[in-house]
């Protein structure tokens, strides 16, 4: 038994998929096939289901996946270890983002953290399923750290660094009955048809949160990914949207209201899993962001 061996079937158990896993240990998929089947001779064991459309563990494989996985966290504790001895951070932080994280300069927060630690590769996965998504990677060690946006209580497993927020306003086409106005009362929002992000995603579940709080239904007639186009889904008269201020640049044929009477606070934290510590570089990494964003 080796840790090559243990890596590759780490990233099987976690990816889900030989495809997945080998791309993610960057060799070809019969490498990463024959190394398990090799571990699994030795262990006299099968740990593997390969017979359903997703891999699934075995008993024996579920029993091994959390030594294995200790394991291999324990060599990048030596590896990081001695690379400080020498003068320098060496390994990978896989780093989650938001699709729209303009409210945090990520290319200037990991240029700076480059200059630092050039030794270090810092690999980005943007959200396709909004923080929850990104969540349930950090919980399978897909993801070491990740930017999110988590109102309310921080789930289980996870460990939150709150580092800035956003207050979402109201914005109405400019022919709206309340477009002439400054301010509405959450109240007042009751029967309209919204423009929303899927659930999933922060900023959808702060809006979600406040109608609940305020118990007044609410109703999402369109779902947007992108959040940058919802002004204009809402100048083309497709309902009114709840968007946070930086991205009402380009406001013209619209009105933006703020809404009182709710908590519209969109946050942005920086995510962890709890249960394993993290390394070297993705602790180095956590020091710059906290450092870069109280300048």
């Amino acid at each position: 038994m080796d840790l090559r061996q243990l890596e590759y079937f780490v990233a099987v158990a976690e990816e889900g998929s030989f495809t997945r896993a080998a791309a993610r240990v960057h060799v070809v998929q019969s490498a990463v096939s024959a190394a398990i089947k090799t571990l699994e001779r030795e262990l006299g064991a099968t740990l593997l289901d390969r017979n359903s459309k997703r891999v699934l563990l075995t008993d024996a494989g579920q029993a091994l996946l959390p030594k294995a996985q200790a394991v291999l966290d324990a060599a990048t504790e030596a590896k990081d270890v001695v690379a400080q001895v020498k003068g320098g951070l060496t390994g990978t932080v896989r780093v989650g983002t938001l699709t729209a994280m303009t409210l945090i300069d990520l290319p200037a927060l990991l240029g700076e953290f480059h200059r630092r630690h050039p030794g270090v590769l810092v690999r980005t996965n943007a959200a396709t399923a909004g923080s929850v998504g990104l969540v349930e990677q950090l919980l399978d060690r897909r993801l070491d750290l990740s930017f999110v946006s988590l109102p309310g209580e921080v789930p289980d497993g996870i460990v939150l660094d709150e580092l800035t927020h956003s207050v979402m306003d109201l914005v109405v086409p400019h022919d709206h009955p309340l477009a002439a106005r400054t301010e509405v009362s959450i109240g007042e929002l009751a029967g309209m048809d919204f423009i929303d992000s899927p659930l999933g995603y922060g900023n959808r579940a702060v809006a979600d949160r406040a109608f609940a709080a305020n118990a007044i239904p609410r109703r999402v007639t369109l779902e947007m990914s992108d959040i940058f186009t919802g002004v204009d889904y809402v100048r083309h008269g497709l309902g009114v949207a709840l968007l946070p201020s930086y991205v009402l640049r380009a406001t013209e044929d619209v009105a933006t209201l703020r809404v009182t009477g709710a908590d519209l606070r969109w946050p942005i934290g920086l995510a962890r899993p709890a249960d394993r510590a993290p390394s070297a570089a993705t602790r180095a990494l956590i020091a710059v962001v906290h450092e870069v964003l109280k300048r």
